[in-house]
């Protein structure tokens, strides 16, 4: 399928011209009609504000059926917050603690111990880049 005969398949059905899409998306009319005769292939953003102005979502673009195709199966996946340290269990007491500690240095030493902590992870990061 070329994303440009949908778009003006979709357009038309629509009874739109391509002077309202140009309206709606502030794209020229010649760039659209290159992208609908397939001499352009426009990127993702200029798919997204084609959708915007067709008033569709913008899997419609590469799908032509009724619904939105179903998803597979995949296995379970970590959100963001399982993968934040310190948001539970062991390491969110580890964490407390060491926010406490922070709490009670004075500006200096809280300075030098961050600085260290800063050379330590870079000197890490350093490590696994040579190993990659």
């Amino acid at each position: 399928m070329i994303v440009g005969d949908r778009l003006r398949a979709i357009r038309e059905e629509k009874k739109l011209s391509q002077g309202d899409i140009e309206q709606r998306t502030g794209l020229l009319r010649c760039y659209i009609s290159r992208v609908e005769n397939g001499h352009t292939v426009p990127a993702i953003e200029t798919l997204e504000k084609m959708a915007r102005a067709l008033e569709i979502p913008l899997y419609q673009l590469f799908y032509d059926g009724e619904r939105p195709p179903p998803l597979p199966l995949l296995p379970n996946r970590r959100t963001a917050s399982d993968l934040d340290w310190g948001s539970s269990g062991k390491d969110a007491r580890y964490l407390m603690k060491f926010r406490r500690q922070l709490s009670k240095m004075d500006e200096g030493d809280r300075r030098l111990l961050l600085f260290m902590a800063q050379k330590m992870s870079r000197h890490v990061a350093a490590r696994q880049g040579a190993k990659a």
